[in-house]
């Protein structure tokens, strides 16, 4: 009788000692993943806003590529080399605008490319960030974890039913292990996952850089191949510059008394020469081409579009209200408003700002004569064109002006290059960037009309998209 209470009592205890022991260890992985819910609820609760993390990544990004870009410096061989090509250029005022706004067409191609480079380095630079967040997050589960495995290691579990003091030692042992390595394995997964997520974004960072290094280098050389096109354009000009001066002053002083845009435009288009009369002959070709018959138009259109010669005209090739869903943005950036849009001052914008790189070249969107090209109040240096059938296009917040009252312009011919910061403008006040930002706005018979259905859906699109 008591023999066998001697057997039957160790294996009680034994089993009474492995629930026990069941019952201490069993709550550990959920403390873990208690422990790992609490810190990431404590980390979104301290983290800033995605959208404001990400600006402040581009704003980084933005400043790398800044002072990568001054390092970068066009060759005396290359500089020479363009020259060279410009020289054996025929010159002529036709071939001369054609190649400025081929020029301005591969700038603004390379702006967008350096601006997509931007914010693509963000987005990894943002990404980097999360994943070493994460893992600083999970250091004190981890640490858990190893130092459980690290007591194991000192005091490593007995064999299985080698003597029977060791079966109580053994299961408790069964149970740790049972408990803490799915967790580790988990962890460790985890871990791995990161840190190869994360060496694969710094790679993609690294390329990224090597290739917004070689399109900055090409938009140092399109920079310097404008220069020279610009001055050999500017050879080619007859007007007397005493007139010129003559009427700027007079514009700068019709600006001054002007109290908005319309007593503006129609002061100028007034009394200044060589705007009334290049408006003038605009609007008698506008009036030619109406009264021809259809086939003539279409042959009118076709030499405006095929014919280097019809570079040289004096009126837009089509109707303005024919034109939509065909301009492009006259500059790389990210629309940050458009029509109808909140302004920031309980108005609704009646125009489109577009934040911009620095230095970005500006084109016109449109053919038109340029009625004003100057500083207006607090829309800083402008400029309007008319485009013809009573529409004109205000472009502002540039921070210099290349073209002059009383000339045509092009289609995407450049007109003004952007700053280096944003300009303290009315459009750009409310605005929460630094960058410089364009103003845009059509106005039809003086008031502002929504330009929203004239932009090429590919441009309107990308930007909205991207910013």
């Amino acid at each position: 009788m008591k023999a066998t209470a001697r057997r039957v009592y160790p294996r009680r205890l034994q089993f009474y000692a492995a629930t026990v022991t069941i019952s201490l260890l069993h709550p550990f992985p959920l403390a873990l993943d208690r422990l790992a819910a609490a810190q990431t609820l404590v980390q979104l609760e301290s983290q800033p806003d995605p959208t404001l993390q990400l600006e402040q990544k581009r704003e980084e990004a933005r400043e790398e590529l800044s002072t990568l870009a001054d390092t970068i410096t066009l060759s005396v061989e290359k500089a020479e080399a363009i020259e060279q090509n410009i020289a054996e250029l025929e010159k002529t005022t036709e071939n001369l605008r054609q190649a400025l706004i081929d020029s301005a067409s591969r700038r603004k191609e390379l702006e967008q490319e350096i601006n997509d480079a931007e914010k693509k380095l963000a987005t990894l630079r943002l990404r980097e960030e999360e994943i070493r967040l994460s893992l600083r997050g999970r250091r004190d589960v981890l640490a858990e974890v190893l130092a459980a495995l690290q007591r194991m290691g000192r005091n490593p579990p007995p064999a299985l039913l080698v003597t029977p003091e060791d079966a109580l030692a053994s299961v408790r042992s069964a149970i740790l292990l049972g408990a803490v390595v799915p967790e580790m394995r988990h962890q460790a997964n985890r871990l791995v996952a990161d840190l190869e997520a994360l060496r694969a974004l710094q790679r993609e960072a690294v390329a990224q850089k090597e290739q917004v290094s070689s399109t900055i280098a090409s938009r140092v050389e399109e920079e310097k191949r404008m220069e020279v096109l610009v001055v050999e354009n500017q050879k080619l000009s007859q007007e007397n510059v005493v007139q010129l001066d003559a009427e700027r002053r007079r514009a700068e002083e019709l600006a001054a008394q002007a109290n908005n845009l319309d007593e503006l435009i129609q002061s100028l288009e007034e009394e200044i020469a060589s705007v009334r009369e290049a408006t003038e002959r605009a609007r008698l070709e506008e009036e030619r081409l109406r009264q021809l018959s259809e086939w003539e138009r279409e042959r009118a259109k076709a030499r405006a579009e095929n014919a280097l010669p019809e570079k040289n005209r004096i009126a837009p090739a089509y109707a303005f209200a024919s034109l939509k869903q065909t301009l492009e943005l006259p500059v790389a950036g990210d629309v940050l408003r458009s029509y109808g849009d909140a302004d920031g001052l309980g108005h609704t914008a009646v125009g489109v700002t577009v934040a911009t790189s620095p230095g970005a070249i500006v084109t016109a969107p449109a053919d038109g004569v340029v009625v004003f090209a100057g500083a207006f109040r607090s829309y800083g240096q402008m400029i309007i064109l008319n485009a013809g059938d009573g529409y004109h296009l205000v472009l502002a917040g540039m921070e210099q002006v290349r073209v002059r009252q009383g000339s045509f312009v092009l289609s995407g011919e450049p007109v003004a290059v952007m700053g280096e910061k944003k300009v303290a403008s009315a459009a750009a006040l409310t605005l929460e960037t630094d960058r410089p930002t364009l103003y845009i706005e059509f106005r039809k018979d003086g008031a502002p009309v929504d330009s929203n259905p004239w932009w090429a859906a590919k441009e309107i699109g990308r930007a909205r998209n991207d910013s």
